[in-house]
């Protein structure tokens, strides 16, 4: 994860965004062949680490070190993650076979050089990675209370 998955990952993320400011709206892509370039060689670097998941028997970690996060409430140890991997059938496998699919729709959106669809696999990425976490690296974390005010209704308005 940390060697592979996550650099490509926030590589893909970050080649793509809108950010509002107060000068105005800032839209970033690729633009140039060689960003066009450097945005493939991430997604195919993050398709190929589905496919190493999904081939299975890779630790978890190296060296007896911990899972990032190993100090938060409900994030599993190394050893949990990987009884959780071991036990759980075929279900990691079918995950990291998620990530390789949504990374497949990077690269494609990326050889059409099409942001849209770029972002849009960005989004796939990020659910493949998140519905994994929640599976096998955090399922027991607290979902973190809501920041916002309960949405107006009807019955709440004078």
């Amino acid at each position: 994860m940390v060697g592979i998955v996550d650099p490509a990952a926030d590589a893909l993320w970050d080649a793509v965004s809108t950010e509002v400011t107060k000068e105005g709206v800032e839209e970033k892509q690729p633009h140039t062949d060689e960003e066009w370039l450097a945005a493939r060689g991430h997604a195919v670097a993050l398709a190929n680490a589905g496919r190493l998941l999904a081939a299975g028997s890779r630790p978890v970690t190296h060296g007896g070190k911990q899972v990032e996060d190993a100090h938060v409430e409900g994030v599993l140890r190394a050893s949990e993650v990987e009884r959780s991997i071991s036990e759980g059938g075929n279900g990691f496998r079918l995950r990291a076979v998620e990530l390789q699919e949504a990374a497949g729709r990077a690269l494609a959106a990326i050889d059409r050089r099409n942001p849209a669809q770029l972002l849009a696999a960005g989004a796939a990425i990020d659910q493949a990675c998140e519905r994994c976490h929640q599976a096998y690296w955090y399922p027991n974390a607290k979902e973190p209370a809501a920041k916002w005010p309960a949405p107006l209704t009807a019955a709440s308005l004078p």
